[in-house]
């Protein structure tokens, strides 16, 4: 989650939302990292999930990431829960809780839908004051 954290303070540095994803395998080495990147690509899906777990994928030369796990600072939307779906990942480690705009315990809750073809353990709250607090910090110095 340090990583994950670190990616999310430069993406904030950017002026992007402060989220961090990381992905790592099954032995715990580091395959991606990324930070958000909506703004600087134009591009609505480039959400740090997509990012870390595209680069992820091309790095081992796979669609499925079979054994990692993606980690990151606020519980995925449904868009980044359903390709974590697509993507396979063993297991999802999240910091901050998102009642607004989640996809796993919130909102569409994508792996407990009938039509999930792959739901990975998860396991969410990780570092979850930290996480809230980077994404507080960012939001009221915008307002």
């Amino acid at each position: 989650m340090d990583l994950a954290l670190r990616e999310a303070a430069a993406a904030a540095a950017r002026g992007e939302v402060p989220v961090g994803a990381v992905v790592t395998d099954a032995a715990g080495q580091v395959l991606a990292a990324a930070g958000n990147e909506v703004e600087a690509r134009h591009d609505a899906s480039a959400h740090a999930e997509i990012l870390a777990l595209r680069t992820a994928a091309a790095r081992l030369r796979t669609p499925r990431l079979v054994g990692c796990t993606l980690t990151v600072t606020l519980e995925p939307c449904p868009m980044c829960a359903q390709a974590a779906s697509f993507f396979r990942v063993k297991r999802l480690v999240f910091g901050a809780y998102d009642p607004k705009g989640g996809g796993v315990d919130h909102g569409a809750r994508i792996f407990a839908a009938t039509s999930c073809h792959h739901a990975p353990e998860v396991v969410g709250g990780v570092r979850e004051t930290d996480c809230a607090a980077q994404l507080r910090s960012f939001f009221t110095a915008r307002r």
